[in-house]
């Protein structure tokens, strides 16, 4: 009870999160969460959107279930939801405060669109609060949960992300009549996390150090960031477009001059180099004719990125002058 009190005072100040206590499940990380959903909400058949590109994981535990999985474009200000589609659907899962991969933010007005879509239609919408922590411009947007007024929303977020992944603890936010189904369930998936650990997690949370340790971690990623997209513009410049340079983690590169079919190649050149990249395809139902990458820097210093995108400078002029 006590990290579910602190979670929900947390995220009422820090996330305008409309909740209390009795609507907080602690969870083994934003996997179960995932599982929690699909387990209670979706049944072999049952129509399910996600954004395009989106996070793998959650299509793959949506697909297990037997549910049929539409993906809906996002554009430069996140999931287009004039484009959703107007058939029965069961469940949406948005990551709206940052879009994945494309750190996209859902702007005030389609926010309030999508949860009307989800109310005419009966649906429910997973809003997944990816990185929503690290926001470098801009007033932060209300979360869909804060807005939502007819308990359509389930909201998901996870300690791992902005403290360490082997903690692998995360809350589910649960309109009111799901929670009785949501803890049947969960009850029966397991015996609770353990307690030691999610005692001293309220302590710091209650403390304020968990706030106080994410604005420090905001600072250095605001700075690693500006360092990161710097470098690009000095080594890699009109060959790539960045995509999602005011949130998260990453960064996007789509690639002006290697299709996505070759990206595969590329990677396997910057790893000869030293540098670790990531193709965007495998977050696509349907990849995009143009090569992406993503580039995180949350865990390197200013030095390891400046010399990281060097080296990348120099395989993509090795590519061109191969080509």
């Amino acid at each position: 009870m006590e990290l579910r009190e602190a979670i929900a005072g947390y995220l009422q100040r820090a996330r305008g999160v409309v909740c209390s206590a009795d609507q907080v499940i602690v969870v083994n990380g934003f996997q179960q969460a995932l599982d929690l959903t699909v387990r209670v909400l979706l049944n072999p058949g049952d129509h399910v959107v996600v954004e395009e590109p989106h996070y793998r994981p959650a299509r793959v535990a949506f697909q297990a279930v037997g549910a049929e999985v539409r993906g809906v474009p996002v554009d430069a200000e996140g999931l287009s939801v004039a484009k959703l589609p107007r058939d029965n659907t069961r469940l949406i899962y948005v990551t709206p405060s940052h879009q994945f991969l494309t750190g996209a933010v859902l702007p005030l007005p389609r926010r309030l669109d999508l949860l009307a879509w989800a109310r005419r239609r009966d649906a429910y919408v997973l809003e997944d609060d990816y990185n929503g922590e690290y926001r470098y411009s801009g007033r932060p947007v209300e979360t869909l949960q804060g807005l939502d007024e007819h308990e359509r929303v389930l909201y998901a977020g996870t300690f791992s992300k902005a403290m360490f992944p082997a903690l692998r603890t995360g809350y589910l936010i649960l309109p009111e009549p799901l929670i009785e189904p949501f803890r049947m369930v969960k009850t029966l998936a397991d015996a609770g996390g353990p307690v030691v650990v999610q005692s001293a997690l309220a302590e710091f949370i209650q403390g304020g150090h968990f706030e106080r340790h994410i604005r420090r971690a905001r600072t250095r990623n605001a700075l690693r960031r500006r360092v990161m997209v710097e470098a690009i513009d000095a080594h890699l410049g009109e060959r790539v477009e960045l995509v999602g340079a005011n949130a998260g983690l990453h960064i996007m590169l789509r690639l002006r001059e290697i299709p996505m079919r070759k990206v595969r190649e590329l990677r396997h050149r910057a790893e000869e180099q030293g540098v670790g990249v990531y193709s965007a395809a495998p977050f696509y139902l349907d990849p995009p004719v143009g090569g992406a990458l993503l580039l995180g820097y949350a865990s390197l210093t200013d030095a390891e990125i400046r010399e990281g995108i060097r080296r990348l400078g120099l395989v993509l002029d090795a590519w061109r002058k191969g080509a």
